[in-house]
């Protein structure tokens, strides 16, 4: 029989769809920054802002319009506000047609999944929304959810590993509970299948590993000195907090010493618009560039104080009672200039022919050493002190992930003459250290199809 309601639903979904993704309503224009916190491989990104596709890299700002392409055995990772992660795999292509904070202060989160695989690890923030569109699926998480969605030449899977999932397609919606895989037929759009149970993919325990690191290293008072939680887990493991007298709570990390100083390594990103801001190179480097100030402090050298209002993407950290030495790269004079990086520190070299044996040199400040390969950083920060550098093996499935800067031409170099202030704005300088440390499913079952109605 003729269903006209069938027919008309089909082809209004899609509409409804791209316009909701595309159009912000006129209350809720606030953008968002999200963080780029993991890059292996190939990545590309288009930050929007006309010049297309771009070598992608660490700590960079992800802001409403951008896209991100994998290559072959490339991964990448973007972190939101609360912690919550999207990961994807090689040949994957995504793009983020939203990223707004309404009124009533919820986040909303869009993201399109054009091809490959992506993981997404949504906490579930009380009033945030995120939603993962695909072919013509709509997949909308409002609670805690860990959830994989794979797309193949004829087949869309979405699978559940913790929580549950709600998905609209073209003719109708589909809930989908942990330890099932809903799998959708390209080429019929009304025909699914609902399975119980998960069939494994070659990077869930890449996904499993990133999630328990989060896990483990999140620390639940971060509220006491950051506004956001993203980031905060890099620094419980890349460095450690302590009591400077006259200045309360600071953090440094960990393999530094005397002439290391926050900006040695690192790039400046170009935006239409607003300039140049400063992107950190080290793993830990989202946080302490966004919120609160560099200080300089004679007994121990530089670190981070939290406080102050949180900076935007195209911002320059704020540097506190630099020395008379501070010396440092200055916004760079070059409009339409896409990235250009600033290489002044030590990096991790590898030794033979291994690329899972590294000497990592004291002053790099955990370039190139992957999360939680180390079980306490602050030991072996310890050795490179006293030694100058110390021997690691990293895990083979977690090469190293120095960018080194030979993307777009020549590192800017320190310009000469220009000198800090008491309340100054980027820089390099030498500085010392007092040597501290820190301490640091499936499911089997039937299988069932339906045309959704």
């Amino acid at each position: 029989m003729f269903k006209p309601s069938l027919i008309f639903r089909s082809l209004l979904l899609p509409i409804l769809a791209a316009l909701l993704l595309a159009i912000p309503s006129y209350g809720d224009s606030q953008a968002r920054i999200v963080r780029l916190s993991d890059v292996q491989g190939d990545v590309q990104i288009d930050r929007n802002t006309g010049q297309g596709y771009e070598k992608a890299f660490l700590n960079l700002p992800i802001t409403q319009g951008v896209k991100i392409q994998t290559g072959k055995d490339a991964r990448a990772e973007l972190e939101l506000e609360d912690g919550s992660t999207l990961r994807v795999t090689p040949n994957a292509l995504i793009d983020v047609p939203q990223l707004l904070l309404r009124d009533s202060g919820a986040k909303v989160t869009a993201i399109h999944l054009q091809q490959g695989t992506a993981y997404v690890n949504f906490l579930g923030t009380k009033n945030d929304e995120f939603s993962l569109t695909f072919v013509r699926e709509i997949l909308t998480l409002t609670r805690s959810t860990r959830v994989r969605i794979e797309l193949a030449d004829a087949e869309a899977t979405v699978a559940v590993f913790k929580g549950s999932v709600e998905i609209e397609g073209p003719s109708g919606p589909v809930t989908v509970e942990k330890n099932q895989t809903a799998s959708f037929d390209l080429a019929q759009d009304t025909h699914y299948e609902l399975a119980k149970n998960i069939e494994e993919s070659p990077y869930d325990s890449w996904d499993s590993e990133q999630a328990k690191y989060r896990e483990r290293y999140t620390d639940n008072s971060y509220s006491s000195y950051s506004p956001y939680s993203y980031g905060t887990a890099d620094l419980r493991y890349y460095g450690n907090f302590f009591n400077a007298p006259g200045y309360g709570m600071l953090w440094q990390p960990y393999f530094v010493g005397a002439g290391w100083d926050p900006f040695l390594n690192g790039a400046w990103a170009f935006w239409p618009g607003f300039g140049y801001g400063w992107v950190s190179s080290y793993p830990w480097g989202w946080t302490p560039y966004h919120y609160g100030s560099w200080v300089y402090i004679p007994m121990y050298g530089w670190a981070w104080q939290p406080g102050g209002a949180w900076m935007g993407w195209n911002t320059i950290p704020v540097v506190v009672n630099a020395p008379p030495t501070f010396f440092g790269p200055r916004t760079p004079g070059l409009p339409g200039r896409r990235i250009i990086p600033v290489n002044q520190g030590p990096m991790p070299t590898q030794l033979g022919k291994s690329p899972n044996r590294l000497q990592i040199p004291n002053n790099s400040a955990g370039l190139g050493i992957p999360r939680g390969s180390v079980r306490n950083l602050g030991l072996l920060s310890q050795d490179a002190e006293r030694k100058g550098s110390v021997t690691m093996r990293i895990p083979s499935a977690q090469p190293s992930r120095v960018w080194r800067g030979d993307l777009d031409g020549p590192s800017v170099a320190r310009p000469s003459g220009w000198h800090g202030s008491s309340s100054a704005r980027m820089g390099s300088s030498a500085g010392s250290s007092a040597g501290r440390t820190g301490s640091t499913g499936h499911s089997s079952g039937g299988r069932s199809t339906g045309t959704r109605r």
